[in-house]
């Protein structure tokens, strides 16, 4: 496993499981939200986000965890694993509030600097509101990904920890 892809809905431990996977593997990680966010929560334009992600999986090596699904064709060209994080709707909102008090006015490692954490119930209501499509259009990119893919749909905490376990046994 040289370039890994992972996909899922917020709050499922995509950013969490890249920076582990980072360290037991030695491999860089790109973080999707390090490319989509600017400094002071200002998103960048789709024609400003595909080139910076095109060079980064342009490199021999990576994780590469995060939405932004109009570069997921180019990324799954270049990937030789796709992970789905495919975690209850509940698990997520919780994980994702928990973050946002954990991290509350400090920025998290995978974002931009002048990207503090902060309470967003709009957030929260958006992770709930797309829980069904959202899921629905994950499960179209992992079915319809190309044959050349190992593919691990993980489902639970226990699937991502046997999965890191059995990957990454000596580490």
């Amino acid at each position: 496993m040289n370039r890994i892809m992972i996909i899922g809905q917020a709050g499922s431990g995509k950013s969490t499981l890249a920076r582990d996977i980072g360290r037991r593997g030695n491999l860089p990680v790109v973080h999707i939200d390090l490319i989509h966010w600017k400094t002071g929560w200002i998103e960048r334009t789709q024609a400003e986000k595909t080139p910076l992600v095109l060079d980064a999986i342009a490199q021999d090596r990576w994780v590469f965890e995060g939405g932004n699904s109009s570069t997921y064709p180019q990324r799954m060209a270049r990937a030789d694993t796709l992970i789905w994080l495919d975690l209850p709707a509940p698990l997520r909102l919780r994980r994702a509030l928990w973050r946002s008090v954990k991290h509350y006015g400090s920025n998290r490692p995978d974002l931009p600097k002048g990207c503090p954490e902060r309470l967003d119930p709009a957030f929260y209501r958006w992770i709930w509101r797309t829980r069904h499509s959202g899921r629905a259009s994950l499960k179209n990119w992992f079915e319809t990904a190309p044959p050349h893919l190992q593919k691990y749909h993980l489902q639970s905490k226990h699937d991502v920890m046997r999965w890191v376990q059995n990957t990454f046994p000596d580490t």
